[in-house]
């Protein structure tokens, strides 16, 4: 099949609606000379430089220097930027580590411009604030610090270097006791770049006034405001403190930046010159019921609980977007923001067994923690919320009632409200795989779905789904409408007000799957089928099926670059692993480009491989950073994609080679 004529059909297939900030200035003018001539791209693995160490986030977030031809990697797993020689591209070498002076500091970002490296220094403990470091890019000395809001995620500067950026994400304590505002940081960049100005925070508590509107529009605001007592609507945290940034872009014209804020399923807004948050942006909520977007939503759905490929529609489920990593572009003078739609769960204190109780007989202690996230078949088992007690019911849900149906009118197409004793019927599990079938194992997010009074508290029902008024927590039922899942297993794109200009759809994981007309191939070599690892965990070997469950292939990481006339998109897909690539030049109609994965072994588990000092044999897994270095920053005068792979610890260079697109 001719490849233009394969992207275009693609294009009308996905077009369902119609990022990380740390590379080089060239990030946003690297094409060169306009080729008028449209072009194909493919990855190839050019080179590789490895930490040795597995399973420790050894390498996460990449930036690239042209100047001095570094690759500078996050190694969160030493505290520390590895500094890398890429003078030789197909052979990077460790140069040196560059350590923070914050005693016990964890670093999570790095970011370079113009001679300058900025680095997100992340305090101990995690709730106190952060800190920003500015070096000298060539002689790695330090030249200022700022401090910053508690857990700084992401740092980036702004395109025309007057200010460095970053995402404050204030993450809470494990047991959820402390809680700190998310920020934006806004620090100067003085003119002789010696240092830092003037430091400004852009915060949230000017929105608290509008907490109930923005609710209702979709923004997620719910987390405990107190942790020692009941959970419910009129015990939820402020929105400076629910906020959690995740990741920045930021427009061509240094004006504009807009911010992820992955749990609560939104963007923020921020203008630069201000430093002013101006608008809380929810994204919406992905239809699994909608044709293009069918999802595999268990493990085990096969017979007696064997994985199976099973791609289905669900109406009454959706995809929270919750997007991680964000980049932005521009065309015909509009600013595009492009999302990696990874999900992400609030699970706090799910390794304390105190949270969730030691007895059968007793809920668990709310103020060790807040765990979101359950299986559809704990949620809405028709013995209620007891059964799983010192197991995996969080007592915060236990606040709220004695256990959960689902709502007939929505999901009655797979039997719920057909057998009073099992309410959930089918939606719940199947003939085939009782317990494991239907959406059974699907994890959702339990503080939302269900059926409410004005205010927000619930509307109580019996344990087969009838109303039952003067009912309460005490032995009422949650009747949910609808299921909140995490992720979209997709990326999209945006317009600058938070509308969705596009989406993949289902694409993602009918291509890993071998279902989308294009072929799909695995390894450097692209000698493996995907489809005999479809949605695999990257800490797993032979694991067919494994993350169906959960947030599928898991797209984390996502950067552009310009080439020629035209703009692509790489995005990282956590959990399969492997960059998918896509021309985004018109921003309602991508069409895909390429797809590699440079896994080697798929057999064996990665920790087996480690531990028998084997690792070499894994590969590269767990894409979490990406970084594009165009043509005319590239040591070997080709476009190159870094990647750093928390899991297999290794910082992977990929040569974009171009082919010239024939008409059909």
């Amino acid at each position: 099949m001719n490849k233009w004529f394969a992207v275009s059909t693609l294009a009308m297939s996905v077009a369902l609606a119609g990022c990380l900030g740390n590379s080089s200035s060239s990030n946003r003018d690297n094409g060169g000379p306009a080729d008028p001539t449209p072009i194909n791209i493919e990855l190839s693995k050019l080179g590789r430089y490895s930490s040795g160490v597995f399973g420790a986030s050894a390498a996460e977030i990449p930036a690239f220097d042209p100047v001095n031809q570094r690759i500078f990697i996050v190694n969160a797993q030493s505290g520390a930027v590895d500094v890398l020689d890429a003078a030789d591209p197909a052979n990077p070498t460790f140069i040196e580590s560059l350590v923070t002076s914050v005693p016990s500091a964890t670093i999570n970002s790095v970011a370079w411009h113009d001679g300058l490296l900025a680095v997100a220094v992340e305090a101990s403990p995690k709730t106190s604030p952060g800190a920003v470091e500015l070096y000298d890019a060539t002689s790695l000395v330090l030249l200022d610090s700022a401090p910053v809001g508690a857990l700084p995620d992401m740092v980036t500067f702004t395109p025309d270097g007057k200010y460095v950026l970053t995402a404050n994400e204030g993450e809470p304590s494990d047991d959820y006791s402390i809680d700190p505002e998310g920020s934006v940081s806004i620090i100067e960049v003085l003119e002789d770049r010696t240092g830092f100005g003037t430091n400004r925070t852009a915060g949230f508590a000017h929105f608290e006034s509008r907490k109930q509107e923005l609710i209702a529009k979709g923004v997620r605001i719910y987390g405990p405001a107190d942790n020692s007592q009941r959970y419910g609507h009129d015990n939820i945290a402020s929105v400076a403190r629910d906020m959690e940034p995740e990741y920045i872009a930021v427009s061509d014209d240094s004006a504009t930046a807009w911010v992820s804020l992955q749990e609560n399923n939104a963007f923020a807004k921020l203008d630069i010159a201000s430093a002013t948050i101006t608008d809380i942006l929810p994204l919406g909520y992905k239809d699994y019921g909608q044709e293009g977007n069918a999802i595999d939503a268990s493990d085990e759905d096969g017979e007696k609980g064997a994985p199976l490929l099973n791609f289905q529609l669900w109406p009454g489920v959706v995809g929270m977007y919750h997007p991680d990593a964000i980049a932005s572009y521009s065309v015909d003078g509009k600013t595009y923001l492009v999302s990696a739609n990874e999900g992400d769960a609030r699970a706090w204190g799910e390794d304390n067994d105190a949270y969730w109780g030691t007895a059968k007989a007793l809920p668990g202690d709310r103020s060790q923690g807040f765990v979101e996230e359950l299986r559809v078949k704990h949620l809405v088992h028709h013995e209620g919320f007891s059964r799983r007690f010192a197991d995996d019911m969080p007592p915060q849900l236990y606040d709220l009632a004695v256990g959960a149906v689902l709502d007939p009118e929505v999901f009655g197409y797979c039997g719920a409200g057909l057998n009073p004793g099992k309410q959930a019927g089918a939606c719940r599990e199947d003939a085939a795989s009782p317990d494991n079938g239907g959406l059974g194992r699907l994890n959702i997010s339990w503080v939302q779905g269900y059926h409410t009074n004005e205010d927000g508290s619930p509307i109580y029902h019996d344990a087969a789904g009838n109303p039952t008024p003067g009912a309460d927590a005490s032995n009422g039922y949650l009747m949910y409408h609808t299921l909140y899942s995490y992720g979209a297993r997709s990326f999209s794109i945006w317009d600058e007000d938070g509308q969705q200009v596009w989406d993949s759809g289902d694409f993602f994981e009918k291509f890993l799957a071998d279902q989308s007309g294009f072929e799909c191939r695995l390894g450097p070599d692209r000698n493996i089928p995907c489809l005999d690892y479809f949605n695999s965990g990257h800490d797993e070997g032979n694991a067919f099926d494994s993350r169906s469950d959960a947030k599928g292939p898991e797209p984390e990481g996502i950067t552009l670059g310009r080439i020629g006339e035209q703009t692509f998109a790489f995005v990282g897909l956590e959990r399969m692993g492997g960059v998918m690539v896509f021309d985004i030049s018109n921003p309602q109609e991508p069409l895909f480009q390429d797809y590699l994965n440079t896994r080697e072994n798929w057999v064996d588990d990665p920790e087996d491989l480690a531990d028998a000092n084997r690792l070499a044999e894994a590969g590269d897994l767990g894409p979490e950073g990406l970084v594009f270095v165009s043509a005319e920053d590239s040591p070997n005068g080709e476009p190159l994609l870094i990647v750093g792979n928390e899991v297999s610890g290794t910082t992977v260079i990929y040569q974009i080679n171009q082919l010239e697109r024939t008409a059909q």
